[in-house]
């Protein structure tokens, strides 16, 4: 069957994988676990090796991650930490990052451990405050500049357009943390960034049943060339399962994020008049600071996490989260189910996150139950 190649990421999506096995005709493709491969009868490999160095479930992945993103190349890895991470590795002693001062609190962590130590110059900057990333990447000098958009658990609004203007005129590379943002919401190398990274436990995956990390980037280069060594040599490789897992979470992809979007904005416009309400924290709000930017970057939707900050403080919060009874009060994000959690609960004790912040990941289920069941956890806290 001839393939299109120019195709809505919907129907990649939908399609990712089916037209691999030619034998069978399967429209699922098999799992392959082996982790060593056969040499032909003139000792040339069949293009697989050892399964640290490539393996045919995580290469079909990576190639359907580097159509949706437009990437020229994309890498995944054991973990969001271990793809995350990689980026960093390649870097001189010394040199300068970039990032914002709320964000993913394991990679910050790891960030300022890296900076204690003087293996890099840490530069950490208010993405509420505008101005704040451009002065401190004209000041740093960075060899990178690391955005989240939207930020994690504040949802901030950064715009990937001035971030690339920023980094490119002081010699840096982009990297944008996408994880809540994916593929069929926001291309941020469309935008201009050089690197996007996401944790594909999140909405890739979308089943809380896959750890995982990707890389996409905008060129082969020098420094992909050494994100792969340190994938190699490191070990942090996806597992065959895992990758498969993946593949098969993101053919729906399109339809969850429609869906979860939909459910977020339905959720966010009803409790922002609710009396136990301090303020809602979601970029579909007209009211969000940043609306207007996350429109232009995020047509199809503004995703399914929201954030509120309730009356009565850190206890009030604490009440709120143990109330749910459809929410699940636990952590990571981007699943069919709602979550709810207390994020200064697992915070490090220098976090900017206020101690009365719960954060939502908004997931398919009907809005409706949703909704009644937000309005008598904080009914019942008040």
């Amino acid at each position: 069957m001839a393939r299109n190649a120019r195709q809505a990421p919907e129907t990649l999506l939908a399609q990712a994988g089916h037209f691999l096995d030619r034998e069978t005709g399967a429209v699922v493709p098999p799992i392959q676990a082996a982790t060593t491969f056969a040499r032909d009868g003139d000792y040339q490999t069949r293009g697989y090796t050892y399964a640290r160095t490539d393996q045919p479930g995580y290469t079909v992945l990576e190639g359907v991650l580097a159509e949706l993103e437009g990437a020229e190349a994309a890498l995944v890895f054991a973990s969001g930490l271990a793809a995350a991470t990689a980026v960093f590795d390649g870097l001189q002693p010394g040199q300068g990052v970039v990032a914002p001062q709320v964000m993913y609190h394991g990679l910050q962590v790891w960030l300022k451990r890296a900076a204690a130590k003087g293996l890099i110059r840490l530069t950490l900057f208010d993405a509420a405050k505008p101005g704040a990333m451009e002065a401190a990447v004209a000041e740093a000098k960075p060899a990178i500049l690391w955005v989240e958009t939207l930020t994690n658990p504040t949802w901030d609004v950064i715009d990937i357009a001035a971030a690339a203007r920023a980094a490119h005129e002081a010699g840096a590379i982009l990297a944008v943390d996408a994880t809540v943002t994916p593929p069929v919401g926001l291309r941020p190398l469309d935008l201009g960034a050089d690197l996007v990274f996401h944790s594909a436990t999140k909405y890739l995956n979308g089943h809380s049943d896959v750890l995982g990390g990707v890389l996409a980037t905008r060129r082969k280069d020098a420094m992909w060339d050494e994100i792969g060594q340190t994938r190699l040599l490191v070990g942090g490789v996806m597992g065959a399962f895992e990758a498969w897992l993946t593949l098969r979470g993101m053919r729906t992809l399109a339809l969850r994020w429609e869906r979860a979007s939909a459910n977020a904005l339905a959720l966010a416009q009803a409790l922002q008049d609710h009396p136990a309400m301090a303020q809602v924290l979601y970029p579909g709000l007209h009211s969000h600071p940043g609306h207007a930017i996350a429109q232009a970057q995020m047509p199809n939707g503004f995703g399914g996490m929201m954030s509120i900050l309730v009356k009565g403080g850190e206890a009030g919060a604490r009440r709120v989260a143990t109330g749910t009874q459809l929410f699940l009060p636990a952590t990571s994000l981007g699943g069919v189910e709602s979550l709810i959690e207390h994020r200064i609960v697992v915070e490090p004790p220098d976090s900017q996150v206020p101690p009365d912040l719960l954060r939502l990941s908004i997931g398919i289920e009907a809005a409706e139950d949703l909704i009644a069941d937000m309005r008598q956890a904080l009914d019942a806290a008040t």
